[in-house]
């Protein structure tokens, strides 16, 4: 019973999108043309298949309709759910057992991203960005969850079998990385705030000089 009123409420949102369709309105414009050529009896007794031809006609020329492109947020809106992306993080990395060395890094690189995601006018300034906003997405959903991954799926093998460079090394290098990226995002956002603050002194010098 459910399935058939969910058929039916699908086949009439259908009919609902054909009838406001640009076919539809076509083909019922040149059905109309069909309409006056009986009126006038230059259709004769063939008027049903005119009209239906006319409108099959307009139906068949009419451009289709193209569906509006998926919207994209607003980098401000973005940022609401990478901070739901990185509490998720932080729970992830919290439950792995790492080395010391790594995990300090880890512990840094995620305080810059805890900063940098803080409500407030320093998110305001990152909002305004949005290649840095797409480099701190990138980093909270990609990166340092596969190179936490990385690290504990390689540890796996190498308790079995000995040699190589450690999953350890591997793991720093990875975060190290990622932390100077990361540095360069809040310089970027820095030298941002710092050309603000001179265009406004130059702005002062210039209404003195007025």
């Amino acid at each position: 019973m459910a399935t058939s009123r969910t058929a039916g409420r699908a086949l009439g949102a259908g009919l609902l999108t054909y009838l406001e369709s640009k076919k539809n309105l076509a083909g019922s414009a040149c059905g109309v043309i069909g309409v006056g050529l009986t009126l006038t009896g230059v259709a004769g007794t063939y008027w049903p298949a005119v009209i239906a031809g006319l409108y099959a006609a307009g139906a068949l020329i009419a451009p289709p309709d193209v569906p509006p492109p998926p919207a994209v947020p607003e980098p401000a809106e973005q940022l609401g759910f990478v901070r739901e992306d990185f509490a998720r993080l932080r729970e992830y990395v919290g439950e792995v057992d790492l080395p010391s060395e790594p995990a300090g890094v880890l512990a840094g690189l995620l305080e810059l991203y805890a900063a940098m995601l803080e409500p407030g006018w320093v998110a305001g300034v990152l909002a305004t960005e949005p290649e840095a906003v797409h480099a701190l997405t990138r980093a909270i959903r990609t990166d340092v969850p596969e190179c936490v991954d990385a690290y504990n799926r390689t540890r796996w093998w190498t308790r079995l079998t000995a040699g190589g460079e450690s999953p350890e090394r591997h793991l720093e290098r990875q975060l190290s990385l990622l932390r100077e990226e990361a540095e360069r995002v809040t310089a970027g956002l820095r030298e941002t705030e710092a050309r603000r603050q001179q265009t406004h002194t130059t702005y002062l010098e210039g209404r003195r000089e007025s």
